[in-house]
């Protein structure tokens, strides 16, 4: 046997039985409705409209005098735009030339090279708006502050930025390519101060807010209406991919700025500039128009498209004023009911990504749990807006939201394989159907939810009532929660089961207890999104901490690093094949089949409580190996007990070189040691390595050592907590 360390905690073994041990010193829907959701009744003829309208100013008026979380939002919003409005009455320049536009080449057309911006040509007769500088956010440059940014920035040598990498971030100039999100970031602030002011002329009828919020969003939207399409120079994936202000149409989030500020800044356009209504409307359709026909339908880009298309039909006219007949219901109904190449509708997105039994999304954790969140907070906005209810077309999602509970570890973090992170479980999820239920006076929904919600937000209610954001949002959909007391908080075990399985995205998960003591052991394959190349995974809690831990995506899936090493076998709890496993990241389609469990998934009582186990099969496709591996909790005291794990690995066709088993704890020390406790004497070794013909991922591995034996061996890791905690151990046992 040969055994090899790293500063990973990794090690490889050709045997297949392992004990893991946890002590404290020395403790040992039914189916989605296939009909249309119909339009709302009534749709809001005047402006604004968005999120209120002109016959509802006086009691938001009379809510600002009244309440003081009310009057503290609208402070804090004048506090952020006043000096700006005030210096534009004397400099109207000021603002307006620090928007990153093509000032002086005014370029319309935008060319990319895969994820990086390369150049920009053709000439409109006014200033025209810049595209962002990568797909890729990391970059060692930083957003200036309004005040360091040069006036009408349009330079052969690109931006003219601080560099964080530097001692003292002086500033460069920076090709935009290596910019990131910066000239993005940069618009969206400034439309975001000219946003809040529409908002406030509106609300206090003072001009000088309207004039400062007209002439940034005038410059923007004109220089916007002369932009063409990016087009990628590879003629790659990211043709498919580009808005007109980002490589992905996710992100043009910008575009909801300028719905809520021409929402707020309307009546007052019609009355000063109404000759410019009919550019603003159409440069609105084609930026949507633009989102519409770009993007991924198949997972949560479809919904984050169908949030921003929404925002940009409310503020269009009815079908009737335009020409093409593509007004504001077009829209709405497009994304409730139209599917086309790169936007499916509402229903159809329900039913591909669902499992319609459990309520599982069909994405990593993290993903999953933004996609529920980002569905909920949707309907919610859709019936503030509409006074209409869409929760009846989309029944899955009451089971959505009350499964996910499930993906919670004993310390109330959630699971994290894929592209995911450990965290707390959101809460929003829960609190929009207590709001969805509030407003449409469902009693027995309201109840419901308010007992899930009272298990993670109970005592901290207070809290978010005191510091709501300085935000217009904050009027409308984000008032604070009113939960009616007569209903009692939940019994977590409703929410919670011994065991789990979600076939869609291929994880199972078994638990026993919670808190410090609990045990949790997470089995994951790679069926689904934002999924990673990892074999049979595993997640292993212990004493209060997710030990054996996933190690997420690291800075970004865009970064070699990510592909080549977070993304991989060797990063994870799994076993890899002559050093060479691997398969399709992110998207991917390698699942296991679950042999046997116990006790069934999702079974709440009848069964014996203090042993779990699961039996999984996986193809590990590179090197056609059949893998399985049985795995147990078993429970030996009240804060005791141990995991079994079981792994075997075997080539179909022969020629096995070697099967490493990866496993790595938190801590910060371990010890190898044989069966006595005496150390091993490990040597320094560099077989585990790129060269040989293995992956790249182990090159990312340093401080590596081995040894070779045939015997049994014991390891132990140590989380050395503060003084005046005992420390934490998680020992493992190796056959």
């Amino acid at each position: 046997m040969n055994i090899q360390t790293c500063r990973t905690a990794q090690y490889t073994i050709k045997a297949y039985v392992f004990a893991f041990g946890l002590c404290i010193l020395s403790l040992v829907l039914r189916a989605q409705s296939p009909d249309k959701i119909p339009l709302p009744a009534h749709l809001e003829q005047g402006y604004p409209r968005l999120y209120i309208t002109q016959s509802e100013k006086r009691d938001l008026q009379k809510t600002i005098q009244k309440e003081p979380w009310a009057k503290e939002v609208l402070e804090g919003i004048h506090k952020r735009i006043d000096g700006h409005v005030e210096r534009h009455l004397t400099d109207p320049e000021w603002m307006v030339s620090r928007l990153q536009m093509h000032w002086k080449t005014k370029a319309t057309n935008i060319y990319v090279e895969g994820i990086n911006y390369s150049h920009a040509d053709g000439e409109a007769p006014v200033p025209t708006v810049r595209f962002v500088g990568s797909r890729d956010y990391t970059t060692p440059y930083g957003k200036p502050k309004l005040e360091d940014i040069l006036p009408y920035m349009d330079d052969p040598r690109g931006l003219y930025l601080p560099n964080r990498s530097k001692e003292g971030n002086p500033f460069e100039w920076a090709e935009p390519s290596k910019t990131g999100r910066i000239i993005y970031s940069i618009n969206e602030e400034i439309i975001g101060l000219a946003r809040d002011a529409a908002f406030v002329h509106w609300l206090e009828n003072e001009k000088e807010y309207a004039q400062f919020s007209f002439d940034i969003f005038h410059t923007y939207m004109e220089g916007m209406s002369y932009r063409s399409e990016p087009i990628d120079l590879l003629n790659g994936h990211i043709q498919t991919l580009v808005g007109f202000t980002n490589f992905q149409v996710i992100h043009e989030h910008v575009l909801i700025y300028i719905a809520e500020l021409y929402d707020f800044l309307h009546p007052y356009i019609e009355e000063n500039y109404p000759q410019h209504i009919a550019m603003y409307d159409t440069t609105i359709k084609r930026w949507t128009d633009q989102i519409i026909k770009n993007g991924v339908p198949q997972n949560n880009w479809n919904l984050h498209q169908a949030k921003i298309i929404l925002k940009a039909a409310m503020v269009l006219k009815s079908n009737e004023f335009y020409e093409d007949k593509k007004g504001r219901e077009y829209y709405i109904d497009y994304i409730l009911n139209v599917t086309s190449a790169r936007q499916w509708s509402l229903t159809k997105f329900l039913d591909y990504g669902f499992d319609k039994n459990n309520g599982v999304w069909a994405e990593c954790p993290s993903y999953s749990i933004g996609v529920t969140k980002d569905l909920t907070n949707f309907i919610e906005d859709f019936n503030n807006t509409f006074d209409h209810n869409i929760l009846p077309y989309m029944p899955v999602m009451e089971k959505a939201v009350k499964m996910l509970p499930q993906y919670l570890f004993p310390n109330g973090q959630t699971v994290a394989f894929g592209d995911s992170y450990y965290g707390p479980l959101s809460t929003e999820p829960m609190s929009d159907m207590i709001r969805i239920a509030q407003k449409n006076n469902n009693k027995n929904l309201e109840e419901d939810f308010t007992a899930l919600y009272r298990l993670f937000a109970d005592g901290k209610q207070a809290q978010q009532k005191r510091k709501p954001k300085a935000a217009i949002s904050s009027f409308f959909a984000s008032k604070p929660l009113e939960v009616n007391p007569k209903y009692q908080k939940g019994d977590i075990n409703n929410y919670i089961t011994q065991t789990f399985y979600a076939p869609n995205v291929s994880w199972h998960v078994q638990r026993m207890g919670t808190g410090k003591n609990g045990m949790m052991a997470s089995l994951n394959a790679s069926l689904g999104n934002h999924m990673h190349a990892n074999g049979i995974n595993l997640e292993l809690y212990g004493k209060g901490f997710v030990q054996g831990a996933d190690p997420g995506k690291g800075a970004g899936y865009l970064q070699p690093i990510y592909l080549e090493y977070y993304s991989q076998f060797p990063a994870h709890n799994t076993v890899m094949v002559d050093g060479v496993s691997s398969y399709t990241e992110m998207l991917s389609y390698h699942a296991f089949d679950l042999l046997g469990q116990y006790p069934k998934s999702e079974k709440k009582e009848g069964y014996y409580p203090n042993i779990t186990y699961s039996d999984v099969y996986f193809l590990e496709p590179e090197t056609r190996s059949d893998q399985s591996r049985l795995l147990s909790i078993v429970k030996t005291g009240e804060e005791t007990g141990y995991y079994i794990d079981i792994f075997r690995s075997k080539k179909q066709r022969k020629g096995d070189k070697f099967h490493d088993y990866y496993y790595h704890n938190l801590g910060q020390s371990m010890q190898i040691m044989d069966t006595y406790g005496n150390p091993l004497a490990l040597t320094p070794s560099e077989e585990m390595a790129f060269a040989g013909g293995h992956l790249y991922a182990l090159d990312y591995m340093w401080d590596k050592k081995s040894i070779k034996l045939e015997d049994d061996y014991q390891a132990e890791w140590k989380i050395d907590m503060p003084e005046g905690e005992e420390d934490i151990f998680m020992n493992l046992w190796m056959k």
